[in-house]
């Protein structure tokens, strides 16, 4: 009796299973059949990519799969989000907190500071160049070119002078003159991107290690302080990170550690 209510059940799991299994495969069909139907509707034009009605071009499409192939790229190397996810890496290691917090929440926090400090750039981008696009106003080209000046001005504020006449001299341009940001600007921007870029992620590699050692020497202190009481009270077989660690962790919150460096953050780029 014992093996045949086992069968039983066997039986009735594996014809749930099987249910379940066609619900999902009818619910994908269904959905693909839908998609394909909406599909139909559009015309691909194959001529000069011209967008009138629901024809879309094949050079705006290839566009569209660059810009998304790119999109990770371009928000490490033209925006804050460097500086801000290297800055909370150093903090990270010098509190000795291990995992805590995680990646995700630094990347997470790193993304929505980066959103609200490029936040006047993105808009200038959608005002001057995508929405007189979509209005037909101006070209592709133009909008393209309006689109990189506001990315462009941003990056060149916060580039240091010599590195852009290091690359100016790697790339042969311009040799043996010093350009300075100072009165400079309207100078600056006539470079290339292939120049801005790679000198503005060398700025901000610069800045975002020297914030990770100004970060580092108050925690090194108490390091140092907590290994020396250690020391003269002949615990030599306690580790002192695991004694620091609720130290730096509770002088980290009472004195607004958090406020105080993502406002120092943002206010950087300001």
């Amino acid at each position: 009796m014992m093996r045949i209510e086992q069968k039983k059940q066997e039986l009735r799991t594996q014809t749930r299973r099987f249910l379940l299994s066609a619900a999902v495969v009818f619910l994908v069909v269904a959905c693909f059949v839908t998609v394909t139907a909406h599909a139909a509707s559009v015309t691909v034009d194959l001529g000069s990519g011209d967008t009138s009605g629901a024809e879309f071009g094949v050079l705006e499409a290839l566009a569209t799969v660059l810009l998304l192939a790119l999109a990770p790229s371009i928000l490490m190397m033209m925006t804050s989000f460097t500086r801000i996810v290297i800055v909370l890496s150093f903090l990270r290691n010098a509190m000795g907190t291990q995992q805590s917090p995680p990646n995700q929440v630094l990347v997470g926090l790193a993304l929505f500071l980066t959103l609200f400090i490029m936040s006047p750039v993105f808009d200038r981008i959608n005002t001057e160049a995508y929405q007189p696009y979509q209005a037909g106003e101006i070209t592709r080209e133009e909008a393209l070119e309006n689109a990189v000046e506001p990315l462009k001005e941003f990056m060149v504020r916060q580039t240091y002078a010599n590195d852009i006449n290091l690359f100016l001299t790697i790339s042969n341009e311009k040799t043996g003159e010093q350009i300075l940001l100072t009165g400079e600007q309207e100078q600056l921007l006539d470079l290339g991107m292939e120049i801005v870029v790679p000198a503005f992620i060398t700025s901000e590699l610069k800045r975002a290690f020297t914030i990770g050692f100004l970060l580092f020497i108050p925690f090194l202190i108490i390091d140092m302080v907590v290994s020396s009481t250690l020391m003269s009270m002949g615990m030599v077989m306690l580790p002192p990170s695991m004694i620091s660690l609720p130290f730096k962790i509770m002088t980290f919150v009472l004195v607004d550690g958090w406020g105080l460096l993502i406002g120092t953050l943002v206010r950087g780029f300001r």
